[in-house]
């Protein structure tokens, strides 16, 4: 079993900045990705950014890239999520996954199914 603590969340005005830890704990941390999701009031869990543990790959959503950034501290085994330039539509339930899985085609990484373990989320909120 993979234990996933999120942590770093809170309420901050538009244009701000907050920085997302998910600490691992467990089983040997040999993940082969990791990955943050968020689900928003009324709507379904949505991809934000992946990054490989090993090669530290990484991929965004659209709607975050260029403010958000996703990295990793392996002997941490730590992954953080830099938010920058925060918008109201970023609030959200910010959940941490990893994925013990190795998929060839790195888009199941952008997909709940391709993970195996979840954090409980941290709550972003960001004020108009």
């Amino acid at each position: 079993q993979v234990q996933l603590v999120e942590s770093g969340g809170g309420l901050v005005q538009a244009g701000g900045s907050l920085r997302l830890s998910c600490a691992a704990s467990g089983r040997t941390l040999s993940s082969y990705a990791m990955g943050w999701f968020r689900q928003a009031p009324g709507k379904e869990r949505e991809f934000v950014a992946t990054i490989t543990w090993s090669g530290g790959s990484t991929s965004y959503a659209d709607s975050v890239k260029g403010r958000f950034t996703i990295s990793r501290d392996n002997a941490k085994n730590t992954v953080y999520l830099q938010t920058n330039s925060l918008k109201p539509e970023d609030t959200a339930v910010y959940y941490c996954a990893a994925a013990y899985t190795y998929y060839s085609n790195s888009a199941y990484y952008t997909e709940e199914f391709g993970y195996d373990y979840w954090g409980q989320g941290t709550q972003v909120t960001v004020s108009s």
